[in-house]
């Protein structure tokens, strides 16, 4: 603030002087009515209870004038520093939060990819295990009914062979009993009658053999 000093304050007043000179005594030690305070600018008088000086009534206008002033300055601050540093902060800010969004919403949609993928793969995979299990299934059937047949048709073989070899030593064994009934036959009818009738045995074996 800026105080105006009284014309009248500037001089001091002859007989003042005079006297000052006059006694010898210092001219600071009584100051004189009406005398301003020179590093306040306010009259020694109201010193020591006068009007506090933003509540002074005669400094109204310099006030309002340092006011108005402040709140211009202020006002161009703001607009032209703070303003647009708040702006450019919040701006950045919104650009982050943007970006990261959509760098979520990238990752999202990958991972979204990823497990669909997955479960296409692991769809695919099950599928293909189940065709090949019914693949060695119906393989495993085939080959068995295929070793089937052929251990049957072995089987069947052997049984033919072995039904050949029995009729052959029954024809045999047949064979063998028509000569050892001959012989016997023959001995028998020695020992009865006393001599051979070989001829007739034989004849009567064979027609035994032919009724059987």
């Amino acid at each position: 603030m800026f105080f105006v000093t009284p014309a009248y304050a500037e001089e001091a007043p002859a007989g003042t002087a005079e006297t000052g000179a006059g006694t010898g005594t210092d001219t600071h030690a009584a100051p004189a009515a009406g005398d301003v305070h020179t590093e306040t600018g306010v009259p020694a008088e109201h010193h020591g209870g006068g009007v506090f000086p933003p509540f002074d009534s005669t400094t109204y206008a310099s006030q309002l004038l340092w006011l108005a002033i402040t709140f211009v300055v202020f006002f161009v601050l703001m607009q032209k520093v703070i303003a647009p540093r708040i702006g450019n902060i919040l701006e950045q800010r919104h650009n982050r939060i943007s970006q990261d969004l959509d760098e979520a919403s990238r990752l999202k949609a990958e991972a979204d990819a990823d497990v669909a993928a997955y479960e296409a793969e692991l769809a695919a995979a099950r599928a293909k295990s189940n065709a090949i299990g019914t693949a060695a299934r119906d393989a495993a059937k085939l080959k068995a009914e295929a070793d089937r047949k052929a251990v049957e048709a072995g089987l069947a073989e052997k049984l033919k062979a072995a039904e050949g070899r029995i009729a052959d030593i029954k024809a045999k064994a047949f064979a063998d009993v028509g000569t050892i009934a001959e012989e016997t036959a023959t001995a028998v009818v020695e020992q009865l009658i006393g001599t051979s009738a070989k001829a007739d045995v034989a004849a009567a074996v064979a027609d035994i053999k032919k009724g059987a």
